[in-house]
């Protein structure tokens, strides 16, 4: 744990083929297994997910749903959604019942992974660099960007140290949060609808994202 902020300027390359741009970005964290992922750097827990995921798009002998099986696993074992869901709901968090919450971390969550997978299928060269790491106390930055032939997208994952394994808890890509930009998305329809009407509205942006790229 460290007490004071440190900066750790780290150049590294990952090459990976998608057109997932802004929504791999998002999502592209952490893999591995429990024990290995609680000696890691938050540096070392974003690469090995990066790696991780590309393994999974490249295997050969995997079906489309595999794929997305494993993906999806990646992604619960790297994010703390209770925290996520938490910050995203912010004074809405408080009022909702158990239930309610209980309801939000598992639909947000899902809708997290299906708006993942709607980016994921095209391939493009692309490659991302990690920039810096900047840690203090159990909270870390890791700067990366997300480089092609014309553009180069910057991305700050947020982290937590959760026991001794880092876990993201928000991304901002380009200068916007996504915590922030659901927030405000979330607070209008619960302030005009209720959280009934958020959980209906998680429900059906699942629904629709499963209809538009589910297998033929």
């Amino acid at each position: 744990m460290h007490d004071a902020m440190t900066h750790s300027p780290i150049r590294c390359r990952t090459k990976i083929t998608a057109g997932w741009r802004r929504m791999l970005c998002t999502f592209v964290l952490f893999a591995g297994g429990v024990a290995a992922a609680a000696m890691q750097t938050p540096t070392q827990r974003v690469q090995a997910t990066i790696d991780a995921i590309i393994e999974v798009l490249h295997a050969g002998d995997a079906t489309r749903e595999e794929k997305w099986q494993r993906v999806g696993t990646i992604i619960d074992e790297g994010f703390d959604f209770r925290s996520m869901s938490q910050s995203v709901l912010a004074r809405n968090w408080r009022a909702a019942s158990k239930e309610e919450k209980r309801q939000f971390v598992e639909f947000f969550s899902q809708y997290l992974e299906e708006t993942y997978r709607a980016k994921i299928e095209s391939h493009t060269n692309q490659h991302v660099e990690v920039i810096q790491e900047t840690v203090r106390g159990d909270r870390a930055v890791v700067n990366t960007a997300v480089v092609t032939d014309s553009t180069r997208v910057p991305v700050d994952y947020k982290l937590k140290n959760n026991d001794g394994t880092w876990y993201a808890y928000d991304v901002v890509i380009e200068g916007v949060s996504l915590v922030n930009n659901y927030r405000n998305t979330f607070d209008a329809i619960v302030k005009a609808e209720g959280m009934d009407g958020l959980l209906r509205d998680l429900e059906g942006r699942i629904a629709k994202h499963r209809a538009a790229h589910a297998t033929p």
